[in-house]
């Protein structure tokens, strides 16, 4: 998601309870081991630097939704004089709400859109056309759209009941192409219906039939506050920085279970799954694999006022079922790099090696038993000392 200026694009019945969902996830009890007692977890707890989505452990929750329970969305349906819809609002919707339950499981039940089909065509003010849908859309041209889809729908919907409103277009308006998550900018008038000012939008676009119904959990997550992990530039690997690891970075990725640093940034992961080192010395940690519920998440090495090294342990199983590899990833983040522009940075095991079949690079970037990542200069060492079917054992020195 850009910030043009405030906020912009991104590649973006109700649900059982989160405790039912949370049976849906292998479960395995928590442990981890030291040889030196550790660091306080908020220690490690880097500040955000840049004004806007980053990897900052203080999200501003007067701007950012709260990632807690049912998010409460209303799904309104809009067509267009230039491209009225052919097909049912339920057909499209099919497409999108297996997502909310995938963000259910990725959050471990934590957080999840409690979605509200509002399921007939409301008619759009203008052509599709008309929008200027492109990739840096202004906000204040996607605020517009925003008001004009709830305007709309205002008549068939109590827009005072929810959280968050998901704008889905018939797949007739080519126009409207992609998916970018609106976020109020503070101070301005912004978009009020029913007495209720809507701050967080997800405006779907045509680009929800290449990437599926994952792409909820990538753009919801934008309104709690989480940042773009692919790259904005233009030239490259887009996805050089992160992979397939998470959904932020590639939404179709073999592996898009949110980084264990992302999970502990939203309060899915407790600050007793974490283990600091932010001064001199060691820790061994068994790491329970992020894709389960409950264990230590990961260890957090401490670098510098913004920068740290993170070890998790990944397994192809829930959420990461098609994983290319697996083992401990090991991930550098700077909570003052922007996002787009590569705020957490997969290491690679076997930076030579090429991928498995159907695979990109990085997806086989996870370290196995007896081997080690080494950053001499910030004083970093991670031993990948066992490995099992649930997690993995790991050594991490500060020096």
């Amino acid at each position: 998601m850009r910030r043009f200026p405030s906020s912009g694009p991104a590649r973006s019945a109700l649900l059982p309870t989160a405790s039912a969902a949370a049976l849906l996830l292998l479960c395995t009890p928590p442990a981890s081991a030291g040889t030196a007692a550790h660091d306080r977890p908020s220690a490690c707890a880097l500040p955000g630097t840049t004004g806007w989505t980053d990897e900052g452990h203080d999200t501003d929750y007067s701007v950012f939704k709260r990632p807690s329970g049912p998010v409460r969305v209303a799904m309104i349906f809009v067509d267009f004089p230039d491209a009225p819809a052919t097909e049912s609002p339920a057909d499209v919707a099919a497409g999108i709400t297996p997502g909310a339950d995938w963000m259910r499981k990725a959050s471990y039940g934590k957080a999840w859109p409690a979605l509200t089909q509002y399921r007939r065509w409301v008619r759009m003010p203008h052509a599709a056309a008309d929008y200027g849908w492109a990739r840096g859309l202004s906000h204040e041209a996607h605020e517009a759209y925003v008001k004009d889809a709830v305007t709309a729908a205002d008549p068939h919907v109590d827009f005072s009941r929810y959280d968050t409103v998901y704008v889905v277009p018939t797949r007739n308006a080519s126009a409207i192409s992609f998916s970018p998550t609106y976020i109020y900018e503070p101070g301005t008038p912004g978009v009020v219906a029913d007495g209720h000012r809507i701050k967080w939008a997800v405006t779907f676009g045509q680009d929800i039939w290449h990437w599926g119904p994952r792409i909820v959990g990538h753009e919801t997550a934008h309104t709690f506050g989480l940042p773009d992990l692919y790259a904005f530039d233009t030239g490259g690997d887009a996805h050089r920085f992160a992979g397939g690891w998470d959904v932020m970075g590639l939404i179709g990725g073999a592996a898009p279970q949110y980084f264990a640093w992302q999970s502990w940034k939203l309060g899915w992961t407790r600050d007793g799954q974490v283990v600091c080192r932010a001064s001199r010395g060691g820790d061994t940690v068994r790491l329970t694999a992020v894709e389960y519920v409950g264990g230590t998440k990961m260890a957090v090495v401490r670098t510098g006022p913004t920068t740290a090294y993170v070890v998790e342990s990944r397994r192809a199983t829930g959420t990461d079922a098609r994983a290319c590899a697996t083992g401990a990833l090991v991930y550098k983040v700077d909570s003052s790099v922007e996002t787009g522009k590569g705020p957490i940075r997969v290491m690679d095991a076997r930076p030579g090696a090429t991928p498995p079949s159907g695979c990109r690079p990085l997806d086989d970037a996870p370290y196995r038993a007896g081997q080690s990542f080494t950053d001499p200069a910030a004083g970093v060492r991670i031993d990948v000392l066992t490995s099992g079917s649930r997690g993995d054992t790991v050594r991490v020195t500060r020096t």
